[in-house]
């Protein structure tokens, strides 16, 4: 392509790209704001400023994402902006809009986020790994996001948060070298970057089946590390547990929407001859997670690292999504995380405001009794508890039928006995959860508090917010098909 045309390419890619531009913009001048009214207003009260400069900017990018007139390949393919991308787009400006929000008016005096702006960063890296479509793309847009997430967890005085940052980065480390080892292949193999270009599928099929699959694994490396798949989940308990709440809230959701879907691109880039070789390690992994993760979480005895080994299981349930190698596995899996959202926000705000009346612990024992003084919280978390079962009346249940019917069908187009025993043990492990599940609402309603609870005023707003949340696991339950008709148009 001569020079012109590249430079007009470019000039017209911008369009598309506004919203990370709005973005980029925002975050440098959060830099700046914050020294200043740090200096001129003092901590506490910058970061409040901090926070409510951060929501509108976020509300701006989620509204200019949706508005963007263009569509396409951006900056010559090496972006590629379409609805699914959008749509992601506005599931981690939402989740980064409700947890600072939350963390803005559930503690007066304090903000419970180490810099707020840098959430800013993190929805850079996240917005563009939504779009990015060569190699070289998704990797940097990967480590936006695993730096923004380092500082995010690391940045509080606590000797915790710094360990926990210290494993974060670590294990985050590994698995960008495992990555950029299996890219390296795939460059070497294909001779491009691009994962659209027609020669990366054409190359790949002239190889045999265990080298693509070998080499897309490693590849893989960097979305099971942010997804928190095994074998790259080790970091999660930790790095959750020494975050600030609302921050753990954030890593929850937002990073395994974007990571969910560029793992889709990278797998649809795949020769579709050679989608079965891969489809049994995938298997092998969801169900390595689903079980490790549950197991684990039954003999936690605090309510954050019980949630943090909850996000595990549920990343092995999102994957089954992409093991199912069909449309409607991937649209359930996008059903999966746009629902996972207000479940799985609720389940830490909810959890945050009922530790209010036991001196903000969250051991689990603590909650005891909790149910009868402030049943509101109490029922809401039931609700919530229920919903990451998979039970109904919630939309947990719907979302875990999408997932499980789409694998069902692939195993009886392949005959894949590995897809039988993910179907089979994913089911049961559903049962299993249970015992971890409900034994906080169990606590709260049919065993007496260990100490007299102290009378805490709680934000109406925060309240509002949690409790919303769990209103909406119900509604989305009774009527899913508004949600499920806008993710197909999308």
């Amino acid at each position: 392509m001569p020079l012109i045309d590249q430079l007009q390419d470019i000039l017209n890619s911008l369009g598309g790209f506004g919203p990370v531009i709005w973005l980029s913009l925002a975050f440098t001048v959060g830099l700046v704001l914050d020294l200043v009214l740090t200096r001129q207003a003092g901590a506490e009260r910058a970061q409040k400023w901090l926070a409510a400069y951060a929501v509108l900017s976020l509300i701006v990018a989620g509204i200019w994402a949706v508005l963007t007139p263009e569509r396409g390949f951006l900056f010559l393919h090496l972006l590629f902006l379409d609805n699914q991308a959008v749509f992601v787009q506005l599931i981690v400006a939402l989740a980064g809009i409700l947890v600072i929000a939350y963390a803005f008016f559930s503690s007066p005096s304090y903000l419970p986020l180490p810099s707020p702006h840098l959430i800013l960063g993190l929805t850079i890296g996240l917005f563009a790994l939504t779009t990015s479509v060569n190699l070289l793309a998704i990797y940097i847009s990967l480590e936006v996001v695993s730096v923004s997430s380092y500082l995010l967890t690391a940045l509080s005085k606590s000797r915790k948060a710094s360990e926990g940052g210290i494993k974060y980065l670590l294990f985050g480390a590994i698995s960008s070298a495992v990555m950029l080892y299996g890219m390296s292949f795939l460059y070497g193999l294909t001779g491009t970057m691009d994962i659209t270009n027609p020669a990366f599928g054409i190359e790949l099929a002239k190889n045999s089946s265990f080298v693509v699959a070998a080499v897309s694994l490693l590849t893989l490396a960097g979305f099971l590390f942010k997804l928190s798949l095994v074998p790259f989940h080790v970091w999660t308990p930790d790095a959750y547990d020494a975050a600030p709440l609302p921050v753990a809230a954030l890593f929850s959701v937002a990073p395994k929407a974007a990571a969910l879907l560029a793992m889709m691109r990278l797998v649809m880039a795949l020769p579709s001859e050679q989608f079965v070789d891969i489809q049994t390690p995938l298997a092998i992994i969801a169900l390595a997670s689903i079980t490790l993760g549950n197991l684990s979480a039954l003999w936690q005895t605090d309510a954050k690292r019980l949630l943090a080994y909850s996000t595990i299981a549920h990343a092995g349930f999102l994957l089954v999504g992409i093991v199912a190698l069909s449309e409607t596995g991937f649209e359930s899996a996008l059903f999966y995380i746009a629902t996972y959202l207000p479940i799985n926000l609720a389940a830490f705000f909810l959890l945050d405001l009922l530790a209010k009346f036991n001196g903000g612990s969250l051991t689990i024992s603590s909650f005891a009794g909790l149910g009868t003084r402030h049943p509101l919280l109490a029922v809401s978390l039931t609700v919530v508890m229920l919903a990451l079962v998979g039970l109904p009346p919630t939309v947990g249940f719907t979302a875990k039928l999408l997932i499980f019917s789409a694998l069902f069908n692939a195993y009886e187009l392949t005959g894949n006995s590995w897809l039988l025993a993910l179907f089979g043990i994913g089911l049961l492990n559903a049962v299993v959860s249970l015992a971890y599940y409900l034994r906080i609402p169990f606590l709260m309603f049919f065993r007496p508090a260990v100490t007299e609870a102290p009378t805490v005023p709680l934000s109406p707003v925060a309240v509002s917010l949690a409790v919303g949340l769990a209103g909406l696991v119900i509604i989305l339950f009774f009527s899913p098909d508004r949600l499920l008709n806008w993710i197909a148009s999308f």
